[in-house]
Formats: structure tokens, C-alpha cells, sequence
């Protein structure tokens, strides 16, 4: 089974991409024979600059994220939307790739479910 979280939130300030990264991880987990699929869109683009620091006790998307990609997770980032952020010349996490509205497409219809945060 395929399943694809789209992401559209900023990594803080809602809990959106927290909680989709979540969900990912326990997949990841529980499940290890689900290929899990992340697109990150709009201000989650954001979500995969590398460096992120957070004060102690607060949930760190970056650390998440590097969890999903160990488990074997595919993470994309919307090149558009990061190009609207000015993500281009900035360092993103290892294992992410910028990626296109047609790999998009692409992985909408070639998952068994896809889920929007």
C-alpha cells in the first residue's frame, strides 16, 4: 500500500505538519511494508530547511522529518511554492528533493490513500 500526506502548513505555529509527521512515523513504525510518501506544499516547503532549532521540550520538525526519511519515507517539497520562499539557495535536509506539480499528480494517482493536512 502507498499512502501520501500533503502537507500545506508551516512547520510551527499550528500543529498540522507536527501531527502529519506523526501519523508518517507511526506508519513508518506499525507498518513497515506501507510506503509512506510526504509532499510538502505551500509554507510546509519550510518544513524542510535543515538546521532547525527549537527551544527544549518543543517538537522539532526537522528531527521528524529525518525519522520519516530513516523509515524509508520519500519527502518532495513543492519547487514553486519553495521558489515563492526563497528556499533556492537554502540548505534543505538531506534526503529531500524539490520536486514538481506533475510528481505530484503522479503520486496522487498512484496511492491507495492520500491525506491533507
Amino acid at each position: 500500500m502507498k499512502v501520501l500526506i500533503i502537507i500545506n502548513d508551516a512547520p510551527y505555529g499550528t500543529e498540522k505538519a507536527y501531527n502529519a509527521l506523526r501519523l508518517a512515523n507511526q506508519l513508518g513504525k506499525d507498518h513497515q511494508s506501507i510506503e509512506v510518501r510526504i509532499f510538502l506544499m505551500a509554507d510546509a516547503a519550510t518544513c524542510a530547511i535543515a538546521n532547525q532549532i527549537t527551544p527544549n521540550g518543543y517538537y522539532n520538525i526537522e528531527r521528524m522529518l529525518k525519522l520519516a526519511l530513516r523509515k524509508g519515507a520519500k519527502v518532495k517539497i513543492c519547487g514553486s511554492c519553495a521558489d515563492a520562499r526563497g528556499l533556492k539557495t537554502i540548505q534543505l535536509i538531506e534526503g529531500t528533493e524539490i520536486s514538481t506539480m506533475a510528481e505530484l499528480t503522479n503520486w496522487v494517482v498512484d496511492s491507495d490513500k492520500v491525506l491533507v493536512f
